[in-house]
């Protein structure tokens, strides 16, 4: 039994979530029978209302054999190549998190080192004045497809802002013409096995059921199937108050591959460009700014009426995996949009499932170590979208400590705030460069200087960053703007 491998799964859920799973196991799993119940997702499902995301999701895209011009023009989506973060520090200008590297390391020390001294100095450029990615998205422009290798732009990777209606519809045309069998129907029962309390089949209302070896959970945060077996919840609201979310789409402004998003006195706001309108949205916590505000100020902004706001509970499940079920999208873990981890969570639950894939038995051991792995990747995402939180300077009582912070990320900032260090962690979403970019964005400058720099004379250093600096910036005209990018791309579908 044990040796026997899975031979049928099912897939509870119709959002991008459900179809990303069944497109993915049906490409990457030979032999393997992938069923669909497209259950709609509930409006809190945010792995699925979401329309940015982090650079991963073009790798899923590679992954499963979907090319550029069919997920990504096709379906009216953009590219992003980071976010700007407005207000979060009070007496610190605005600053870019872009996807890609900061700086370039010399001497015997790391880059973010002479920065630092710099700093120390009063002589410091912006931190992200160092970023080829941040500064081409703060001209407007784009990467060309095949940047010259070696250069300071050859490391750049682009996220993508979604049109999630016509996303979902291309993934289920090619679920379905990989041969997935859809199940409609809505899920009245979930039917647990005697004995061992696997799941033997899901009931509909019209009367049938689906039956499978593995069931894989995309329903939202209700999670309809895993929540039959149990309903532990790791609570992460004593950290991260947000609990309310509006949406907005205006008509398209001005193309942009950079994002931006303002904090707020009861939490923040975001604006994102696609090639056909504007995403606009207000996260907030509900205890320190009511709907009727949000609203008010959404339309302000937006100049459109706002969508009716919706709840969510942050936090995740211990055991994404019990059984024969697997919960992911926000069925598994539930976080703010704040850096837009929901699909890419989504995503790498998915890969994880390839990965482990055990046999019918679902052992308890390979499922334990699958567990391990998925929270380890949650817990630090919390604890990168947290550090936002923990390290902004505003006077409103929404921004000031409520809890202790996890020591994991306690740990992370008193190393850094030291002398500039960063610890490991196995399960890293986010590189070195990205929490050194949200860090010293925020002014969290290390009361050390590291003596490894010290094999480098501050002026060379100074000159070094600077000759850095110039070279992004001659580089930048050369690239297209983000309307020519995007007219270049849909030129080569309609040829």
């Amino acid at each position: 039994m044990l040796d026997e491998p899975v031979r049928s799964v099912a897939v509870v859920g119709g959002g991008i979530v459900g179809w990303s799973a069944a497109v993915a196991l049906k490409r990457r799993v030979p032999g393997v029978s992938v069923t669909i119940v497209p259950v709609a997702p509930p409006a809190n499902a945010l792995a699925d209302r979401m329309p940015q995301t982090l650079p991963s999701a073009i790798g899923f895209h590679d992954d499963v054999g979907l090319r550029e011009e069919d997920a990504v023009l096709r379906t009216g989506s953009g590219w992003r190549l980071g976010t700007l973060f407005e207000g979060w520090a009070e007496g610190q200008p605005a600053y870019v998190h872009a996807y890609g590297s900061y700086g370039q390391s010399f001497g015997t020390a790391s880059f973010h080192h002479h920065w630092t001294r710099a700093a120390h100095a009063g002589s410091a450029a912006p931190y992200d004045a160092h970023s080829p990615a941040a500064m081409l998205a703060r001209a407007g422009r784009m990467l060309p497809p095949n940047p010259e290798p070696g250069s300071p732009f050859a490391d750049i990777q682009a996220g993508l802002v979604l049109d999630i209606g016509r996303y979902r519809a291309m993934l289920e045309a090619f679920a379905r013409h990989l041969g997935v069998v859809v199940r409609a129907g809505e899920v009245v029962e979930v039917r647990l096995r005697g004995g061992d309390g696997f799941i033997e089949r899901v009931a509909l209302a019209d009367g049938g059921s689906v039956e499978a070896d593995l069931f894989v959970d995309a329903s939202g945060p209700d999670s309809v199937v895993r929540g039959a077996i149990d309903t532990a919840w790791e609570d992460w609201r004593p950290w991260l108050a947000c609990d309310r979310l509006m949406q907005a789409s205006s008509a398209a402004a001005t193309p942009s591959t950079l994002d931006d998003v303002v904090a707020l006195s009861g939490g923040w706001r975001w604006q994102s460009a696609l090639p056909g309108a504007t995403s606009h949205g207000l996260c907030y916590a509900s205890g320190f700014l009511r709907d009727e505000d949000a609203h008010r100020l959404l339309a302000e902004v937006s100049g459109v009426e706002p969508r009716p706001a919706i709840g969510f509970r942050q936090g995740t499940r211990p055991e994404p995996w019990l059984r024969n079920c697997v919960a992911i999208g926000d069925a598994a873990v539930v976080i703010e949009p704040l850096e837009w981890t929901n699909l890419h969570l989504a995503h790498s639950a998915i890969d994880r499932i390839i990965s482990a894939m055990p046999g019918r038995a679902c052992h308890p051991l390979e499922i334990a170590d699958y567990n391990r792995q998925a929270v380890a990747e949650v817990t630090r995402v919390r604890d990168f979208v947290l550090c936002h939180y923990a390290t902004a300077r505003r006077p409103e009582p929404f921004w000031q400590p409520r809890a202790a912070l996890p020591e994991s990320l306690a740990r992370t900032l008193r190393l850094f705030a030291e002398r500039g260090r960063l610890p490991f962690f196995e399960e890293e979403t986010f590189t070195r460069d990205s929490w050194l970019a949200i860090l010293l964005g925020q002014g969290l400058i290390p009361r050390r200087i590291d003596p490894l720099i010290g094999a480098t004379p501050a002026h060379q250093s100074d000159a070094a960053m600077a000759g850095y600096r110039a070279a992004i910036a001659r580089a930048l005209p050369q690239f297209p703007t983000a309307a020519q990018h995007h007219a270049a791309q849909h030129a080569r579908i309609t040829r």
